[in-house]
């Protein structure tokens, strides 16, 4: 079953190749995104990386307060979108 991770506190250089490089060292990705201003096209300094298998997400969750392109990451499991 897959499981979606939160990347939080990315530096606005930061790519989707970036980030799956990163986290494709602990197994394999489904999907990679980060997330852009609708206007400008600039990141907005989070995104999100979604694996395959549970177990390869856990491992992954070790990241959190790795630095990455100069940044201190924020890797958490994702949570679904609140409605309002």
């Amino acid at each position: 079953m897959s499981k979606k991770l939160y990347v939080g506190n990315l530096s606005y250089d930061t790519t989707e190749d970036g980030l799956r490089q990163l986290f494709g060292q602990f197994g394999e990705i489904e999907s990679v995104v980060v997330i852009t201003d609708r206007i400008s096209g600039r990141s907005k300094g989070f995104g999100f990386v979604e694996f395959k298998e549970e177990a390869d997400a856990e491992k992954a969750l070790g990241l959190d307060g790795q630095e990455f392109d100069g940044r201190e990451l924020k890797v958490s499991e994702a949570r679904p979108m609140r409605s309002e």
